[in-house]
């Protein structure tokens, strides 16, 4: 979300001043700047600022897949709830 909308950083900067010289390339992503990179903004990944905690990319697809079964679960019930309110039709009635 934050690419998308701040996409030089500047929140970032703000709150992590650590991070004030780093490149914008890298703001989003820290731990992927070279260590030379990271040396010369003065801050080290997993030394100044903590590594991540997950990887990203492994999680967003797994929760991406949750969701998707969240909402097919949630479809698959609303099936079930709005055919045992249904009202028979007048045919069904007579037999």
């Amino acid at each position: 979300f934050g690419k998308k909308t701040d996409k030089n950083g500047d929140y970032i900067r703000k709150w992590l001043p650590q991070f004030k010289n780093f490149p914008t390339s890298y703001i989003y992503e820290p731990w992927t700047a070279p260590i030379q990179v990271q040396k010369k903004a003065g801050v080290i990944i997993g030394k100044d600022y903590p590594e991540p905690i997950v990887d990203h990319k492994i999680i967003s697809k797994s929760n991406m897949g949750r969701m998707k079964a969240a909402y097919n679960e949630h479809k698959a019930q609303e099936a079930v709830a709005a055919a045992a309110t249904k009202k028979p039709s007048k045919r069904a009635r007579t037999k």
